[in-house]
């Protein structure tokens, strides 16, 4: 019955794309608007379909209905229900409804929010887009990606989910978080799309989606920063970030997001970076199909892909079908894109903001580089190479001493022209913090001109960040921590935490190995004292076995473990965290031969990583205030006027709104 309603489900969902594809094209080109209405219509019935299909799929898992394949193969009796929840997208077909689940979520939002613009063919088209984009996704499910296939024979009990994908809470967190960021980019590309189609490349496109941007992108830092946490938290290595390419496929389009919220502010004030705005949020939903791809294929690997499947090549054909068909938009309105503004001076808000996309764009290069050129050089000549960790260190640290510098500069910054004066008085506090920052940093120890320096030009960042929040509250009270440029201000103080943290934590990373072959043995390491207590057995109702090694670490007792899973035939360490704001002390415990008894522990110390989920959470914090409508500094035009037959092309005004 499973099988049965979800497939139905998922066809009448792909059904309802096609057929409101269908709508929406004879509407724009009969231009007939009130056909518009049956488009939402049949929105709602992909809705339908979307929310059913989920629906059928997690009670086949809650049920462990194994006569679904999906369900036998992913399922089984005994896992807790968190993570039986969570096994809908913990593999490849079950992931790719939680996608198309999101997508159409995204789509009836749209749909109803823009209800009474039936008229407006730049929103025609924008949906039009994000019904191609759901009848892309449905046609998976339909095909290759099928969640829904029955078995002839279907077993007594399942193998689980991975064990890797069971050992920690965040597991049911990280990935929706970072699909409603990637999703969500979805819509601001359908209205870039709307825009290069209609020809109204203005700044009303941008006004349309400016919120939308910034939720998706909120979501997607989010969900990288889980991922990192749940790394750390479950792997036991000592790290949370590894330039893993699953991990660099979610960093890419968080890059080129980022690089285009910056930018649109110079559009929609000067009417400059036209080209780069559409650029930006093209390329950005580009790189959420490529990471897609690199996530799902099995073209590489990594913990956090899926196996190898035939979904690989056809998400590249769409990966490639977005890039011809968004630059051949951009080139045939080149003439339309032509910027209404320039740049009076490079030492000016705007030449920061064109200086931030020019080092954004080459930090995604490298990055991209590093992850595809294994497939690239495997694709050729069939040779296997790995591109690790020192590649990505050595190339981005230079960007990443950059992007603080502008970080710094940018809100000191007038718009226009800056005189010396006016940068002096305004970069005097914030240059004061940094100098002090360096000289703490100093003095409480630190070493190394890279992290020294990291500190210091964090300084001058929060500086400047802090000052503008003390002149908007001076002005606007409790608003002046709302809104884009205010919101902005505080999500620049979590990055710069996590600039701190990062720098401080792998600068300064200590790590030794200690064997305990008796209870009371002591062992001193990094001023920390660990005594050996004893050995704990813990067995859970999932099955699981956790042999732990009881170590007493300045008087609190930690339980790292080896964990083992019957049902999968896997042993995994589980790490023990004891955490504080100064430093992080991660137990491991390591395998060791079974006539020997002695308990080998791996001890990592690291100062600041807390700092690190604390600087998350203040960018989730300042991205929700950037959300919330700042005081307009004056009226402004009704957002994507119709075309005119004077000016049929650039109609939209510039809008300036904080």
């Amino acid at each position: 019955m499973h099988v049965l309603i979800g497939y139905g489900a998922v066809s009448l969902g792909f059904a309802g794309a096609l057929l409101g594809i269908g709508t929406t094209i004879v509407s724009l080109a009969r231009k007939q608007p009130h056909l518009m209405r049956s488009v939402r219509v049949y929105v709602a019935l992909i809705a339908v379909a979307a929310v059913v299909a989920t629906v059928v799929m997690e009670s086949a898992l809650l049920q462990h209905d194994f006569s679904v394949k999906y369900v036998a193969e992913h399922g089984r009796i005994g896992t807790p229900v968190l993570f039986t929840i969570a096994t809908l997208w913990g593999a490849l077909e079950g992931s790719i409804l939680l996608w198309a689940l999101i997508l159409v979520g995204y789509l009836a939002i749209v749909a109803w929010r823009f209800r009474d613009r039936s008229d407006d063919p730049m929103v025609g088209w924008a949906l039009l887009t994000m019904l191609v984009v759901t009848a892309f996704f449905f046609g998976l499910m339909l095909g290759p990606a099928n969640p829904f296939i029955s078995v002839a024979n279907p077993p007594d009990n399942g193998p689980g989910l991975n064990p890797l994908l069971q050992n920690n809470v965040f597991m049911a967190f990280h990935p929706p978080m970072l699909y409603l960021g990637y999703v969500g980019f979805t819509v601001p590309f359908a209205f870039a799309i709307g825009a290069l189609v209609t020809g109204r490349v203005g700044e009303g496109w941008l006004v349309e989606t400016r919120r939308w941007t910034v939720f998706a992108w909120g979501f997607l830092t989010f969900g990288i920063v889980l991922g990192a946490w749940w790394s750390y938290e479950t792997l036991g290595w000592g790290g949370y970030w590894a330039w893993d390419p699953v991990e660099n496929a979610s960093f890419l389009p968080w890059l080129t997001g980022t690089a285009f919220i910056h930018s649109v502010m110079v559009q929609e004030r000067r009417g400059m970076l036209r080209v780069w705005n559409l650029s930006l949020v093209c390329a950005t939903f580009a790189l959420t199909i490529l990471g897609t791809f690199l996530t799902r294929s099995g073209v590489i690997a990594s913990v956090h892909a899926f196996s190898e499947s035939g979904i690989g090549p056809i998400l590249l054909g769409f990966f490639a079908v977005i890039v011809a068909v968004t630059v051949g938009l951009i080139g045939w309105r080149g003439d339309a894109l032509r910027s209404v503004g320039k740049i009076d001076s490079p030492v000016s808000r705007e030449g920061a903001f064109l200086a931030n996309n020019v080092v954004f764009a080459a930090f995604a290069f490298v990055v991209l580089l590093g992850t595809v050129w294994p497939l690239i050089i495997e694709a050729v000549n069939g040779d296997r190479i790995a591109v690790g960790n020192p590649f990505f260190d050595r190339m981005t640290m230079p960007i990443g001493f950059v992007l603080l510098f502008l970080m710094a500069m940018a809100p000191v910054l007038p718009w226009r022209k800056a005189s010396g004066e006016v940068l002096g008085d305004r970069l005097f506090w914030p240059v004061v913090a940094g100098v002090g920052a360096m000289v703490a940093s100093l003095l409480l120890g630190a070493a190394g001109w890279a992290p020294v320096l990291t500190f210091g030009l964090a300084g001058i960042a929060a500086g400047a960040a802090i000052r503008q929040l003390v002149l908007a509250t001076k002005r606007q009270g409790w608003r002046g921590l709302v809104g884009r440029t205010n919101g902005g201000m505080i999500v620049h103080l979590g990055v710069i935490l996590i600039a701190v943290a990062f720098a401080g934590s792998n600068a300064y990373l200590r790590q030794a190995e200690f064997s305990f072959e008796r209870v009371g043995e002591t062992k001193e390491f990094a001023g920390h004292t660990f005594t050996y207590v004893g050995d704990d057995e813990l067995v859970s109702p999932d099955g699981r076995i956790d042999n732990q090694v009881l170590v007493e670490v300045d008087g609190t007792i930690e339980r790292p473990a080896l964990t083992l899973f019957p049902f999968a035939g896997r042993t995994l360490g589980t790490p023990s965290t004891r955490g504080s704001l100064i430093d992080d002390v991660q137990l491991s415990v390591i395998p060791t031969n079974e006539e020997d008894e002695k308990a080998v522990i791996r001890v990592t110390v690291q100062p600041l990583v807390r700092w690190l989920w604390i600087g998350g959470g203040l960018m989730a914090v300042g991205t929700a205030l950037a959300l919330v409508p700042g005081k307009r500094r004056r009226p402004t035009a009704p957002t994507s006027a119709m075309p005119t037959s004077d000016n049929p092309i650039d109609v939209d005004p510039p809008v300036v709104a904080v």
